[in-house]
C-alpha cells in the first residue's frame, strides 16, 4: 500500500462533484490514470475517498464542503462553534448528524466501485475532546455517551465512517 506521494503520483483533482461519491470517484480515476502511465503501477488498484460532516437541521451542511466550509484557512474551532451557535435552541432529537465517507476503488481493468458508509450521532451542545480532527469535538455519539473527539483513536476507528467503508472495500478487493 502506497500513498500518492510515495508512488510519485502527486496530482491535484478539482472536487467538482455534487456528492461524496462523485468526488471520490473523480479523485480515484485521476490517480488511476496517472498510475497507468507508470509501468510499475499499471496493475494497481487505486483507492480515493471523500468525506465530511452532515447536519440534518442545516440541510446537510457542511456536507461536501466540509473542508472548505467558512474558508479553507478558518480553524475548525471557529467552524465548530459556528455550527453549535446555529443549532442553539434545537431540541435533542433534531440535532442528528453524521460523518460520511465515500471510498472509490478503480481496478486495473477500469471497473469502478464506490462504497459509502456513515458514523451517526448528533451535534453536541459544546465541543469536547482532543482526539481526531475537524468536526470530531462537536459530534456526540449517544451509544458511547461522549463526543467523538473524546474517543480513543483505536475505539473510534472500529465504528467510524471511514473504518466501516474501508472494511467493505477490503471485502470487494478479495
Amino acid at each position: 500500500i502506497l500513498s500518492m506521494k510515495e508512488a510519485g503520483l502527486e496530482t491535484e483533482v478539482d472536487e467538482t462533484g455534487t456528492s461524496f461519491e462523485e468526488n471520490s470517484l473523480l479523485k480515484a480515476k485521476a490517480i488511476a490514470e496517472k498510475a497507468a502511465e507508470k509501468e510499475e503501477y499499471k496493475d494497481a488498484i487505486v483507492l480515493a475517498d471523500d468525506s465530511g460532516f452532515e447536519v440534518d437541521y442545516l440541510n446537510g451542511e457542511p456536507g461536501i464542503y466540509s473542508a472548505r466550509y467558512m474558508g479553507t484557512d478558518t480553524p475548525y474551532s471557529i467552524k465548530n462553534q459556528s455550527i453549535i451557535d446555529r443549532m442553539q435552541g434545537v431540541p435533542e432529537l433534531k440535532r442528528s448528524a453524521r460523518f460520511v465517507a465515500a471510498i472509490a476503488c478503480v481496478f486495473p481493468d477500469g471497473k469502478c466501485e464506490v462504497i459509502r458508509d456513515t458514523f451517526e450521532g448528533r451535534v453536541a451542545y459544546e465541543a469536547k475532546g482532543i482526539y481526531g480532527f475537524g468536526y470530531n469535538p462537536i459530534m456526540y455519539v449517544p451509544e458511547k455517551g461522549c463526543n467523538s473527539g473524546e474517543l480513543l483513536p483505536e475505539e473510534k476507528n472500529k465504528i467510524s465512517h471511514r473504518g466501516k467503508a474501508l472494511m467493505k472495500i477490503r471485502e470487494l478487493m478479495k
